[in-house]
C-alpha cells in the first residue's frame, strides 16, 4: 500500500488531500501544528482503522522538523506533499514592508519545505513514488506578476519555486521527482469565499494529476492540471 505525507493537514487543502488519498486506499501521515483542535481531521482518524497517522507538527520548529526521520523510522512515504502555508499580514506593501512578518512566512512557505524534505529524504528515496510536491502559487511567478503588491507571500513563493528547481537537479541521482503546484484558486481561508475552485474539485484534479507524474516531470511549475505555470 502507498504512502503519502502531508503538511498543514488540519483543514483546507490539506485536509481535502487527508480525505481524497485516504478514500483511494491510501495510507496517510498527517501533520498540523495543532492536532488537539483538528477536530474534522481526528474524526477521519479515529474511523480509519489505522490507515490515517496524525503528527503534531510546528514547521517552523527545527528540532520537530529534524526528529522525522527518527519518528518515521519505519516507514516509506511515496508522495510528500508540502502544503503547509501561510499568507501573511495583508496589504503590507511598499512603504509598509516589516521585517519580522516576512521573515515568519518564508519560515513556513520557502525554509520549511526543504528542511522537510531534508530529514524524509531516506523515506522517500526508499519508496516506490519517491516523489515530492511543493505547494506553491501563480502568486510566485515572476512572469506572470503584471500587478504588483503582495511582496511578502510572492517572494516566499518564488524562492519556493527556486527551492523545487534545486531540488529537482540535486534529487534527481535518487529517481526523486520534485514538483511545485499551484493548487488553483480555492475557496478555504486563505483563498476567501470568491474562490472559483471548492477543495473537493482542487485536491480531485491533484489526486489525478499527480497520479500521472514521472522523474521526466522532475523540476515543472504545474498547476492542479497538469497545466505547466510561468515561473
Amino acid at each position: 500500500m502507498s504512502t503519502i505525507l502531508i503538511t498543514g493537514a488540519n483543514k483546507g487543502i490539506g485536509l481535502g488531500l487527508v480525505k481524497q488519498y485516504y478514500q483511494a486506499d491510501w495510507d496517510v501521515i498527517a501533520c498540523c501544528r495543532r492536532p488537539a483542535d483538528a477536530v474534522e481531521l481526528d474524526q477521519l482518524y479515529r474511523n480509519a482503522n489505522g490507515r490515517i497517522t496524525i503528527i503534531g507538527l510546528d514547521v517552523t520548529d527545527i528540532d520537530l522538523i529534524s526528529k522525522l526521520s527518527n519518528i518515521l523510522a519505519d516507514k516509506t512515504i511515496d508522495i510528500l506533499i508540502n502544503n503547509a502555508g501561510v499568507w501573511g499580514p495583508h496589504h503590507m506593501n511598499f512603504g509598509s514592508l516589516d521585517y519580522k512578518p516576512w521573515l515568519n512566512v518564508f519560515k513556513v512557505n520557502t525554509i520549511a519545505p526543504a528542511l522537510i524534505t531534508q530529514a524524509l529524504i531516506k523515506q522517500i528515496a526508499n519508496s516506490k513514488l519517491k516523489t515530492v510536491i511543493n505547494m506553491s502559487s501563480k502568486m510566485g511567478s515572476i512572469g506572470l506578476n503584471t500587478e504588483g503588491s503582495e511582496y511578502i507571500y510572492r517572494s516566499s513563493k518564488a524562492a519556493l519555486n527556486a527551492v523545487t528547481k534545486s531540488m529537482a537537479i540535486d534529487l534527481k541521482p535518487y529517481d526523486i521527482t520534485v514538483i511545485a503546484l499551484h493548487p488553483g484558486w480555492v475557496k478555504t481561508d486563505m483563498g476567501g469565499s470568491s474562490a472559483p475552485l471548492t477543495v473537493n474539485e482542487c485536491v480531485e484534479n491533484i489526486y489525478q494529476t499527480l497520479a500521472q507524474l514521472s522523474l521526466k516531470d522532475s523540476g515543472r511549475f504545474i498547476d492542479y492540471l497538469g497545466n505547466n505555470t510561468e515561473f
